[in-house]
């Protein structure tokens, strides 16, 4: 997205719509908003959303996250956790009370995202679709870790926004240290457009700066903060408010001529112009208007909703989507009703009743029901047999999508997150969302073999709906492994397994795949004697054992010399030897890195057979292995861990907990990089356990590294935990 100063055109009259608008469509692209509310978790989102809808008349009565009641937060294990865990799309309209749309009803397209890290996908993709964004923050704890990376995701993806300070009315809250934190910790050109009345028990409204007018909230007749009060600025705040409001104006003349010209003479700038200015500059992206509120006590909201329709941009403000046609040469989507369809899939989800939900945003053209559209990425065109306007898990069937709008197709099938559908001679592909690499892994078995079908089938649509989901089988251990963005996440997914598909499943660490090698050389000798009265069995070699260089593998050498053993055995004697080597003789896990050579043997001119050789082999392995110094090998991780500096001891400090080396430490942008090696046996929960010791403000990026020798005192343990450990005697 450009960050031009952009132009903004207002319509007021529906027949003064620009022609790219379609008559039939109930709001002209001028009057529609589509925008996320983006957050740390517990700032406030879903409350937030929760109110907007209540004041703008969507639903009639208002929920609550702690009585699992809200309309966005309609899953099951949202409800009970009183977190926000899938982005949920619904839409309402608001009459603004202000501004040069005062009056005429807007279309408010909401996406309510996650604040939990391990949910961050959610936010991701919404991020990608939108044309604006509320970041709420809380006017207590300020800018917290996850706001930091919705910042950086709405950077990532251009969205101009606003930010709405909630909770002033606890104690500790202080709006302009949240605004100070804005702009220190996240960089942000951060202006307030109205300041509060009063902190704490005693918020009692706010000073529209841009008005020059306050609002008071909550009076005893309006508990519901249906009817805030418009009143002239309160003498002890007319200073301050004149000083705010200047600071404004200074900082929005940097967007529009006309307002610096003012500015520099010292004339009076009307409200609309003023409104016009922020509107420019927030949708530069080189400025951020923060409001102060409290959805929770219902004071500030409909001032945020006006805000939204007259500072956030519509798609027509926007430059045309940017695209790719099938040779990689760049191609734009312009905002058009009559235009050529393209949008992008953004978001799969299950739904019980209709089957697979594909969230879509148009672009440009219609998204019509029963028309046919085409993927690039398959190269196949698929029918719409069904499409719907979603109200969070309710759905509104629509026969017609148009150029902005944010939707629900039923009926395409071969399709994934971030596939482009457009129409068949419309030549390109849109970019789709970007996603984080799973960072925690579990180990996942089915409780019967009813469950084992019905697992995989479970398994593969929640991957298809979430794009930071990964399973694979472990090919040594023969283990389903999910990896996920974090414990949480995880948990989530076992939990929607159990009640969505009805699969009861046993999850557990996934086993690590210990080695087994040797530190000295010794000899070997196996002898396969079977007699049972007819022809019998007989294999006898002799093997010396010696370390092989790192790496190396295993090798087999042949030094029989006079036939001692005849040629046709030799093999079966290697086979024999190269299969011991997948069971050693520590704990029964693989060898590697050892020089095996047959020296000696014998055989009998009757008896010998293959398998009396192989046999033969097999026994002279363990025998030369338990004599030749064995030990127990563990996978090491490279750890490297980003954090601030002041938490870098408390981490190193854990890291030394875990049996970890510190390789080197750097400063790098006011962070400090730790490289480390640390066993991945000490690894299982270390993202969850890192995010507390930092306060979420650290990050750990881990590979494998190299194989290490167990230290005596992990050992036993580890023999005696193993299910792979061979028999007893």
């Amino acid at each position: 997205m450009s960050a031009e100063t952009p132009k903004i055109t207002v319509v007021t009259n529906r027949a003064k719509a620009a022609a790219v608008n379609a008559k039939e469509r109930p709001f002209p692209l001028e009057w529609t908003r589509n925008i996320g509310i983006a957050a740390h978790i517990d700032a406030g989102k879903t409350t937030t959303t929760e109110r907007i809808l209540f004041y703008s008349g969507a639903v009639h009565k208002i929920g609550e996250v702690h009585e699992g009641d809200t309309v966005t937060d309609w899953m099951a294990q949202e409800k009970e956790r009183g977190i926000t865990i899938t982005a949920a799309a619904i839409s309402c309209a608001w009459d603004a009370s202000c501004g040069p749309w005062k009056g005429i009803k807007q279309r408010i397209n909401i996406i309510d995202t996650p604040g939990h890290v391990d949910f961050t996908a959610e936010v991701e993709r919404s991020m990608r679709v939108l044309d604006g964004a509320v970041a709420v923050f809380c006017a207590v704890a300020g800018v917290q870790p996850q706001s930091e990376t919705v910042w950086r995701q709405a950077n990532k993806y251009g969205v101009p926004r606003i930010a709405f300070v909630n909770k002033m009315d606890r104690v500790g809250a202080d709006f302009f240290t949240a605004v100070s934190e804005m702009r220190e910790k996240l960089g942000a050109n951060a202006h307030p457009l109205c300041i509060p009345i009063g902190a704490e028990e005693n918020f009692t409204g706010l000073i529209d700066l841009v008005q020059n007018v306050a609002y008071i909230f909550g009076t005893e007749e309006d508990a519901l903060g249906l009817l805030p009060v418009a009143v002239e600025v309160p003498e002890e705040y007319k200073e301050q408010t004149a000083e705010y409001r200047e600071k404004l104006i200074e900082a929005v003349s940097d967007f529009d001529d006309n307002i610096a010209e003012k500015y520099l003479g010292g004339e009076e700038i009307e409200v609309e112009e003023l409104m016009f200015a922020v509107r420019k500059a927030t949708i530069s992206l080189e400025f951020t208007g923060v409001m102060p509120g409290s959805a929770f006590k219902n004071k500030g909201v409909q001032r945020l909703l006006d805000a939204v329709v007259n500072y956030l941009p519509c798609p027509i403000d926007l430059p045309p989507i940017k695209g790719q046609d099938s040779d990689g040469e760049p191609v734009v989507a312009e905002v058009d009703d009559a235009g050529k369809l393209a949008g992008l899939v953004f978001k799969l989800w299950t739904d019980p009743f209709v089957g697979k939900l594909v969230f879509y945003r148009v672009y440009t053209g219609q998204m019509k029901r029963g028309n046919p559209v085409y993927n690039p990425r398959t190269r196949r065109s698929e029918r719409v047999s069904r499409l719907v306007l979603m109200r969070a898990m309710d759905r509104d069937e629509i026969d017609v999508a148009y150029s902005g709008d944010i939707c629900a197709v039923v009926g395409v099938k071969d399709i994934i997150t971030g596939d482009t559908l457009c129409d068949a001679d419309f030549d390109i592909r849109l970019e789709p969302p970007s996603f984080p690499e799973p960072v925690i892994a579990m180990s996942i078995e089915p409780n019967s073999k009813a469950d084992q079908e019905k697992m995989g089938t479970a398994l593969q649509r929640l991957v298809a709906e979430d794009p930071t989901l990964t399973v694979k089988t472990d090919e040594e251990t023969g283990q389903t492994i999910l990896a996920g963005m974090g414990e949480l996440h995880l948990d989530i997914i076992i939990d929607r397994m159990r009640r969505e598909f009805k699969v009861e499943a046993t999850t557990g660490k996934p086993q690590i795949a210990y080695r087994e090698t040797i530190l000295g050389t010794a000899n070997g000798e196996g002898k396969f004697v079977r007699q049972s009265g007819g022809k019998g069995q007989y294999g006898h070699a002799v093997i010396t054992m010696e370390p092989n260089e790192k790496g190396k593998g295993i090798e087999v050498i042949n030094k029989i010399v006079g036939g001692v053993i005849p040629k046709e055995f030799i093999k079966p004697t290697t086979d024999g030897l190269m299969e011991a080597c997948n069971n050693g003789v520590v704990a029964g896990y693989p060898v590697v890195d050892v020089k095996m050579t047959i020296i000696d043997g014998s055989f009998h001119p009757v008896d010998s057979s293959e398998i009396a050789f192989k046999m033969a082999g097999i026994f002279a392995f363990k025998e030369a292995m338990k004599n030749a110094d064995p030990i127990l090998l563990e996978p090491i991780m490279k750890v490297e861990i980003t954090t601030p500096e002041e938490f870098q001891g408390d981490l190193i400090g854990d890291i030394n907990r875990r049996r970890g080396r510190v390789n080197g430490m750097q400063s790098k942008a006011g962070a400090a990089i730790v490289d480390t090696d640390v066993p991945l046996e000490m690894l299982f929960g270390y993202v969850t356990d890192i995010r507390s010791l930092s306060k979420g403000r650290a990050s750990a990026a881990i590979t494998p590294s190299h194989f290490e020798q167990v230290p005596a005192s992990v050992l036993t343990k580890i023999v005696e935990s193993s299910t792979k450990a061979p028999a007893r005697t």
